[in-house]
């Protein structure tokens, strides 16, 4: 059967920062949401490009030679191998959703505390 989903249903549903949902799939492509705060890992993805939606607050992306800042409604393409790190403004929440191959890694190679290896469905 075909469903439609109601995205702030599905961001209520997450009370972790930095931990993937996944809500569909399509083209072996996965769909996740995240809520975010403070600052992630550095990190890259060797094989796959990643994708962000920004669906609330304010999205730092830091590159070894730049900082891009995306905003509600902008969408932010990572290339594959380009080391990055996402992080917040001091104290804000960002939801985002992220368009991903299957066998994205979380933190690609990098091991973290904050990797989370099982993403669940929601």
């Amino acid at each position: 059967m075909i469903t439609a989903f109601n995205l702030n249903e599905k961001f209520q549903k997450i009370n972790e920062y930095w931990t993937p949902k996944i809500v569909g799939e399509l083209n072996g492509q996965l769909v996740k949401l995240a809520k975010l705060k403070g600052d992630f890992v550095w990190h890259s993805h060797e094989a796959e490009d990643e994708l962000f939606q920004i669906v609330k607050g304010t999205l730092l992306m830091e590159f070894r030679d730049q900082t891009t800042e995306s905003h509600p409604g902008d969408i932010l393409i990572v290339p594959r191998g380009v080391e990055h790190r996402p992080r917040t403004l001091d104290g804000q929440e960002v939801w985002v959703m992220l368009f991903e191959p299957k066998a994205t890694k979380h933190t690609g190679a990098i091991d973290h505390e904050l990797t989370v290896h099982d993403q669940e469905w929601i």
